[in-house]
């Protein structure tokens, strides 16, 4: 699902405000103390984890909602499950159940256990926001310090931020590993039909995910290539035969065992990990499962395919580390790699305008030779993606003022909770001496235990979250603006892997113009971190840190780090820093 634009985030808001009750108003609602309650994990394995029903995480999340509805006097009357799904993306069945649900109802609070169980993208927590304030209902989340007020807000735009970025950096560090466990002969997919994803105890007695030959299918594989290697079958003919003899793609939780299909039988014949290759993201490495065929047949069958002209997946595909990343600046479709040839046979290839291609758009942009693009991406990258040492320096001091008052503010509440936590410590150590001393049965200690070790877990985590979430904000923070110092040189110098990886990290999309300028839409926190504003700040602060840290508790309710609040978001511009 695509990203919703500033004008679409906006209009949701307006929706929502237009259909919520006229006579209802957030005074009213409040009044009622009435609190709906939202519950989310992302896997379908976290929601059957250890084999409950609703596994660890959501009934942690209910008790910790339940605590807070407590502390804040309210009573949830309606409780939203989604289990197994990605806060991604905003359409998901409970999320858009419960917000039908409070423009209906008279609700005053909507509490969460984090900011990123709700929306793990920004424009995606504005528009559920915008919903939310449309009804009347405050966002409360159980386990950060997130109110109306203005730190608060920008409690809530930095976590909401925090959580886009460590979903798009845990997808970059997915990538890494797939890539290690490819280049070191493992198999970083689904096994394609033949093999079986197995788990596996080494010699260490660790768990270990591998591939095993599957014996009720491997057979029929084998004797798939040798057939068609003849070149005596028709891509059709075999399938009729191999569907006859039982050939089946295997069963997955979502669907049962089928027949093999004619275009995925063409997909077998074509794919190397047959004959022991594995492909990832277009590199090929040595595989270390068990070969079904030789070599010298899979060549063989290539050739037959090329002769016959087969019927299936006939359409080339040509990739490119930059497919994904460019757009086009006419008409805003993706950029395509097509290959022309001279009158001399000369293969040259060029990025070309899907939507121009297709005739999906009027578009009239020319196409861009491959090496040309490349060039413009790498001045695009000395121009825009580096900040001087000096800058970067005042943005950590800046940057370290603003997280350092977000931390005083909550210093209150983060008293108070280590003083309960001291006073039930305390409580522990008396019921163990009244035990040992006889003056309290077993079941009644127990009984004690479990009630302090609840509470002590709630408040523990509470305040984890005042310092753990800090703390790996500014990591990710001072890995980014290390990576600023150098980045062009970097991407230069980079492969073709390593240049994919850095336009993921820094764009959401590179557009190329008619005259072969390059306007960019950056990613957080690089939105942030390359902002002219936020850099006027940062030299506020160099110039007087002192005042510049007594000026926090004044100023407007917005987010005091530009970037962070839809209004401060800044459109495509040419060379300028885009956000």
């Amino acid at each position: 699902m695509s990203r919703p634009s500033l004008t679409e985030v906006r209009a949701i808001g307006s929706t929502f405000a237009e259909q919520a009750p006229a006579a209802l108003t957030p005074e009213t609602v409040r009044e009622l103390a009435v609190a709906v309650s939202y519950l989310r994990v992302s896997t379908k394995e976290q929601a059957e984890k250890g084999g409950q029903d609703e596994g660890f995480s959501i009934p942690a999340q209910r008790q910790a909602n339940a605590h807070k509805a407590e502390a804040i006097g309210a009573r949830i009357v309606a409780e939203f499950v989604d289990a197994g799904e990605s806060a991604k993306s905003a359409d998901r069945p409970d999320l858009q159940r419960m917000i039908a649900y409070v423009k209906a109802h008279r609700v005053a609070y909507c509490i969460v256990h984090k900011v990123d169980r709700l929306a793990r993208n920004r424009a995606d927590d504005v528009a559920i926001h915008l919903a939310l304030q449309a009804a009347g209902v405050t966002l409360v989340s159980a386990t950060e310090n997130i109110d109306e007020t203005p730190s608060g807000m920008l409690l809530h735009g930095i976590m909401s931020t925090i959580a886009e970025f460590y979903s798009r950096n845990l997808a970059t560090e997915v990538v890494k590993g797939m890539t290690q466990k490819a280049a070191t002969g493992g198999t970083p997919s689904k096994a394609p039909v033949g093999y079986l994803n197995v788990h596996v105890r080494n010699e260490m007695g660790r768990v270990v995910r591998t591939v095993q030959v599957d014996p009720d299918r491997a057979e029929l594989v084998r004797w798939a290539f040798q057939a068609y290697a003849t070149g005596n079958w028709t891509l059709s003919q075999l399938h009729d035969d191999l569907v006859a003899r039982g050939l089946t793609i295997p069963a997955t939780p979502k669907r049962p065992a089928k027949p093999i299909s004619l275009s995925s039988l063409h997909r077998l014949l074509a794919n190397p990990y047959y004959k022991g290759d594995v492909i990832y993201r277009g590199v090929k490495y040595a595989g270390s499962h068990e070969p079904l065929i030789a070599p010298e047949v899979w060549y063989q069958v290539q050739n037959v395919l090329m002769a016959h002209n087969s019927a299936g997946d006939r359409t080339q595909r040509h990739d490119h580390y930059l497919k994904g990343s460019l757009y086009c600046g006419s008409c805003g479709s993706r950029l395509m790699v097509s290959n022309a040839k001279s009158r001399s046979g000369d293969i040259y290839p060029y990025f070309v305008c899907a939507g121009r291609h297709r005739k999906v758009t009027p578009c009239t942009r020319g196409a861009i030779l491959l090496d040309d693009a490349e060039r413009l991406v790498i001045d695009y990258y000395q121009h825009n993606i580096e900040v001087p040492a000096h800058v970067r320096e005042q943005l950590r001091g800046m940057l370290a003022a603003e997280f350092d008052h977000l931390l005083a503010t909550s210093e209150t509440e983060l008293a108070e909770l280590t003083s309960r936590r001291d006073q039930l410590e305390a409580e522990q150590t008396k019921l163990i001496h009244a035990y040992y001393a006889d003056a309290i049965a077993l079941p009644a200690l127990k009984r004690e235990q479990d009630r302090i070790n609840a509470d002590l877990e709630y408040i523990n985590s509470r305040i984890q979250v005042f310092y753990g979430d800090y703390t790996e904000a500014r990591t990710e923070l001072e890995d980014s603006l290390n990576l600023l110092g150098d980045a062009a040189a970097i991407y230069e110098r980079g492969d073709d892997e390593t240049r994919r990886l850095c336009n993921q990290a820094f764009f959401t999309k590179l557009y190329l113009d008619e005259d072969n300028t390059v306007r960019a839409e950056l990613a957080r926190p690089f939105a942030i971190l390359l902002d002219t504003g936020t850099h006027q700040r940062a030299q506020t602060w160099a110039d007087d840190p002192a005042a510049y840290a007594g000026s926090l508790d004044t100023r407007e309710p917005i987010s005091l780090v530009p970037g962070l609040n839809v209004d401060d978001q800044v459109p495509p511009a040419g060379f300028e820093p885009a956000t």
